[in-house]
């Protein structure tokens, strides 16, 4: 098996090649190198900060040599990083008339514009922190930013140091005169720094930031309160164990060695930076410069015709299933669906897992709408969410205001399956109606991540998710559903069960086919079984954004395997999987769960299948033949662990994103068509 960590870092490779492919608008390629940050804050929050943790406790002998190993990989991409920035982007930013300037291209004009504004709207936001001792160094939050001043007494020549946090209410990237040119608010600061220390001599300043530890430990059996413990916990996170340290290249040796031993860290995990020390800042640069034609074309997404009145939809969902394909068709009608449902009179209940959402979320206003239109709402809220703890903690606390019952679902297992079940009352009785997802209940990522929908009656499938709900709220031990495959309860053992029925059926010289759309692959038992699938005959094909442990293209194990990831304009979140030999005919599954021990045995996971044959038809024709037949934005995982394109001409070829944006745009169009002329 591939290492976990050494391919999450292959995954940010990828993405750092988007960042550096001239194909890519501009100003998208600059978006790819701010998320490149965003993964390796995320990278190190979690993952480096765990295995600091092993070789801390000794837990393992070969750790130490294994982080050290991490964090050169680790440095050898933010290097490359840092160089696509200066080497590529910036020059071609300014063949586009924009300039982003560094501390020592602000000449006169500049300084003498931002002078004024440098007193007015951040000086008197900033507080410098004198070190000495009398003042103990200071307790840095988990990635802010803050400047490091070296000074002097000139009546004594003393030499002094002072940290100057940076408050994250002031913007990152100012904008010049013209708006043509930028620079960032840390050049600002560090151009009139000596402003801050009147009396004193300023010898040096460099910026800097520090990334700790960021996982929750809270023990949920000793939690009176789980809501008040994450609560704490949160606040404590400010105060996790330092992991990396980045810094302004420039800084002095001595320097640097004095801050890492104020925060305990050493040298290994000290990053020099050339450039912007965090570059996660420069997507707010895309918005400022307001360039549409060195973006994306813009994109709407299409709302199917069954789904054009809301009014109608439980009366369409009724006459058959809907599935929808995001962001190319749009999120709204998942969105109507709960607001026909929170005020529609027929509607008794309306039961809804929330792992994550928006700031502005339509998803819980219409839900403590039903809950004040007196309607039995149940919310299962997700607390511990990473990095979405403090928003799940508010939309908590507003729904249990508006009368709705919020659940934080199992002690040590997190609520991750999306989900949405409405009862109603009808001239028949009670029915149920049901939202199956692979993505969250955001309609701003919807417009970014590719995900599918499921809307149905199907009287089996809702009566699973009703058994569903009933376990998280309940409390019920070993569950039986029919046809949700539900973790941690039977998802792993189906799975696996699944693949080896493909095995079987190749040893018996039957067709034997696996297709499986996944985020990442991790889990050493699913890819056992691959290989044993593998070794029979079966053909495997696996396409894997992310992380992927399996070793295709290995003789004698897994030489039936294919693996491919797929980078592009939306991120790819979508889990989709077909199994040629499932009882009497294929099976095609959907769901919220990768293959991953995690999502197999700490969280709740639903994972469903596509039983209406209009719509199996559909996705087997319509996106899986894509995926495996269009190249232009896959790559392909040798046996060695490199990606090498799978189309010679790269991103000019079609790609699998590109064809679904033409099918969408194909489909609105044939709407207007359709549409009677006045």
């Amino acid at each position: 098996m591939f290492n976990r960590e050494l391919s999450w870092l292959s995954f940010d490779r990828r993405v750092l090649e988007l960042a550096e492919d001239e194909s890519i608008p501009l100003l998208e390629r600059v978006r790819f190198l701010s998320i490149v940050s965003s993964n390796l804050d995320e990278f190190f929050e979690i993952r480096v900060a765990g295995i600091m943790q092993q070789e801390e406790s000794a837990s393992h002998p070969a750790t130490k040599e294994f982080l050290a190993e991490l964090l050169d990989r680790a440095r050898t991409l933010v290097d490359d990083q840092q160089r696509c920035w200066r080497q590529k982007l910036l020059p071609a930013l300014s063949a586009q008339g924009i300039e982003v300037l560094a501390r020592e291209q602000l000449g006169d004009l500049a300084r003498g514009e931002l002078s004024p504004r440098f007193d007015r709207d951040i000086l008197p936001a900033l507080t410098p922190l004198a070190i000495d001792p009398s003042h103990p160094f200071p307790v840095l939050t988990n990635k802010g930013l803050y400047v490091l001043a070296l000074l002097r007494d000139p009546a004594s020549g003393e030499m002094r140091r002072a940290v100057v946090p940076v408050p994250r209410i002031l913007p990152r990237i100012l904008a010049l005169s013209g708006r043509k040119s930028f620079t960032f608010l840390s050049h600002v600061i560090q151009l009139f720094l000596h402003r801050l220390f009147p009396g004193l001599e300023l010898q040096g300043s460099w910026a800097f930031r520090i990334t700790r530890n960021s996982d929750l430990y809270v023990d949920e059996e000793e939690a009176v309160n789980l809501l008040e413990a994450i609560e704490d916990e949160i606040r404590n996170l400010r105060k996790g164990a330092p992991v990396r340290l980045e810094i302004e290249a420039d800084v002095p040796a001595g320097e640097m060695q004095w801050l890492l031993d104020s925060i305990g860290l050493t040298a290994d995990n000290a990053f020099l930076i050339p450039g912007p020390v965090n570059m996660l800042r420069l997507g707010s640069l895309i918005e400022m410069i307001g360039r549409p034609e060195l973006l994306y074309p813009n994109f709407v997404s299409v709302t199917p015709a069954e789904c054009a009145e809301p009014a109608k939809l439980f009366e369409r969902i009724a006459e058959q299933d809907i599935v929808l394909h995001h962001p190319y068709e749009s999120f709204t009608p998942v969105v109507d669906f709960i607001r026909q449902a929170a005020k529609d009179e027929n509607v008794v209940a309306i039961k809804l897992t929330l792992y994550r959402t928006s700031g502005d979320s339509p998803v819980v206003e219409a839900l403590k709408e039903a809950a004040r239109n007196g309607k039995q709402v149940t919310a299962l809220v997700e607390l511990r969410a990473r990095f979405d703890e403090l928003n799940n903690i508010e939309w908590a606390r507003q729904l249990e205001e508006a009368g709705a019952h919020v659940v934080y679902g199992l002690a040590g297992l997190k609520t991750h399956c999306k989900a949405c079940l409405v009862v109603r009352q009808e001239k028949d009785g009670l029915r149920r109606y049901a939202h199956l997802g692979t993505g969250n209940y955001n309609p701003k990522t919807a417009r970014i991540y590719t995900d599918f929908s499921l809307l149905t009656r199907d009287e089996e499938i809702t009566a699973d998710v009703g058994l569903l709900f009933n376990v998280l709220t309940g409390n019920l031990a070993g569950p039986k559903f029919r046809h949700l495959l539900v973790a941690p309860f039977d998802l792993a053992r189906r799975i696996v069960e699944l693949i080896d029925a493909e095995a079987s059926a190749a040893k018996a010289g039957r067709k034997a086919t696996i297709f499986a759309k996944v985020n990442s692959l991790v889990d050493p038992e699913v890819i056992a079984a691959l290989y044993r699938a593998s070794v029979a005959g079966v053909k495997v094909e696996l396409v894997v954004r992310g992380i992927c442990c399996l070793v295709p293209g290995k003789p004698g194990l897994s030489e039936n395997i294919r693996v491919r990831s797929f980078l592009g304009r939306f991120l790819e979140h979508s889990r989709l999987f077909r199994f040629e030999n499932a009882e009497a005919e294929p099976i095609i599954l959907m769901g919220s769960a990768d293959w991953m021990p995690r999502n197999f045995q700490r969280r709740i996971e639903c994972v469903f299948p596509l039983r209406a044959p209009h719509v199996r038809r559909r996705i087997e024709e319509e996106v899986m033949r894509v995926y495996q037949d269009r190249q232009g934005d896959a790559k392909s995982l040798g046996p060695d662990g490199s990606y090498a394109a799978c189309e010679p001409m790269g991103r000019l070829a079609p790609g699998a994103q590109d064809t679904f944006l033409q099918l969408a745009a194909k489909a609105a169009q044939a709407r207007v068509t359709e549409q009677p002329q006045n």
